[in-house]
């Protein structure tokens, strides 16, 4: 009998997955356990194992398809026999299978889909009441004709193209004695990729939904440096993990939130929450492009764990093989670009939350300690806060409460080295 393969739903807002690549063709043998395809969210990479042994039926996606969770991607079963029945009533841009059901263009709706709106993800309630979008009429492209975010989007989209647009007219050059505008410039051109495009939506909308300030300041990293230093030097000899300044940094903000927390919150709906429980995010660059794991409940963790904990998760999201759970949930987010020499930089907030922290680098600085004037290192601090819910006074004292604990952190990390 004929087994079914649906793209899984690898975390719990995951709508749909990009099917990044098929490792098997239809026609192949397969045998329980082979990979039949890789998939991606915005933030990491999967794959689908095949549940039975078999042949390769048919596949209804092609490469590059965002399909949405929970639609049939293929068919496993006996050589001949017949796949009716299984093609996927969501809409796709293709297939990269011969015998099943053409698919429709991307976007529009199935074959047998209501003329009226069907059931919305919450993504997309959400995303319809922050633009004031009537649903009415809009056919789904999820399973069962249910709305997502990204119907929601296209409509967006059409309405602003639709608006009239002022147009400037173009002086000739040539009338003026100028030289013509280049028409080549050499080079290429691409679309953005849907995980790019996915990315570059959310920091529109973080922009366009908050009202972001950023305060920069610094700390002495005297304290910083020398920790980092007796760390390095016998972290084998004391069994410790090798602590960077990053980690001791995270540790650090951890327990500034535990003193102010009114930036360990989330804005919703016009209400604000603050939370007892830290779940602090930080920004992880790798070869795919920027992802936030979050450490759940470091307010409780001594600097060894949560250092331990922060490669763990690093070391995930570089493989791209961290589940999109430990993508989300932060309550407060770290960035650090220090290490790129970055000495000073707007970060974008990531809502719900209301703040988040860059890090930058330690360069050395002129420094006035009593009457005199020295050279000091220091590390440069940016905050940027959502002032529907921080002013500029809390936000610049937690800032100096970040960097009190920076400047005392022998006596916080509770080390003997």
């Amino acid at each position: 009998m004929a087994t079914p393969v649906e793209m899984p739903k690898p975390g719990e807002v995951v709508e749909e997955c990009l099917l990044a690549r098929w490792a098997k063709a239809a026609g192949e043998r397969v045998s329980p356990g082979d990979v039949l395809a890789e998939i991606e969210t915005d933030k990491a990479t999967f794959e689908v194992s095949a549940p039975v042994g078999g042949v390769l039926l048919e596949t209804f996606f092609p490469a590059g398809e965002l399909v949405p969770v929970y639609s049939t991607i293929c068919v496993i079963g006996a050589p001949g026999e017949s796949v009716a029945g299984f093609a996927p009533t969501a809409p796709a841009g293709g297939r990269a299978g011969g015998a099943a059901a053409t698919a429709a263009p991307r976007g529009a709706p199935a074959a047998d889909a209501s003329p009226t709106s069907g059931a919305m993800s919450p993504r997309a309630r959400r995303f319809a009441r922050e633009h004031g979008i009537d649903t009415s009429g809009i056919r789904g492209s999820g399973p069962g004709g249910r709305i997502l975010e990204e119907d929601l989007r296209r409509r967006l989209d059409a309405s602003s193209q639709a608006a009239p647009r002022p147009t400037t007219p173009i002086a000739d050059s040539s009338r003026a004695g100028g030289a013509m505008p280049a028409t080549d410039l050499g080079g290429s051109e691409a679309a953005l990729s849907p995980l790019r495009d996915t990315i570059a939506r959310r920091l529109r909308q973080s922009l366009a939904s908050t009202a972001q300030y950023t305060l920069n300041g610094s700390a002495d990293a005297t304290a910083l440096l020398a920790l980092r230093g007796r760390i390095k030097a016998r972290a084998r000899d004391l069994g410790l993990p090798d602590i960077t300044i990053s980690e001791i940094v995270l540790f650090a903000t951890v327990q500034a939130l535990r003193r102010m927390g009114a930036l360990n919150a989330e804005l919703r709906d016009g209400r604000v929450r603050r939370h007892d429980r830290i779940h602090l995010g930080f920004a992880c660059d790798t070869e795919r492009g920027l992802v936030v794991p979050v450490v759940r409940d470091a307010q409780g963790m001594t600097l060894v764990e949560l250092s331990t904990a922060v490669k763990q998760l690093a070391d995930r999201a570089a493989k791209g093989a961290i589940s999109p759970d430990l993508l989300r949930g932060a309550t407060f987010t770290v960035s650090n670009l220090g290490s790129l020499g970055v000495e000073s930089f707007t970060p974008i907030l990531n809502p719900p939350q209301v703040a988040i922290l860059g890090v930058n680098a330690i360069e050395p600085r002129v420094v006035r300690r009593g009457d005199k004037i020295e050279i000091a290192d220091r590390i440069g601090l940016s905050l940027t806060c959502d002032h529907q819910v921080i002013d500029g006074a809390p936000g610049a004292r937690f800032l100096g409460v970040v960097r009190e604990c920076l400047e005392s952190i022998d006596s916080l990390c509770g080390l003997d080295v």
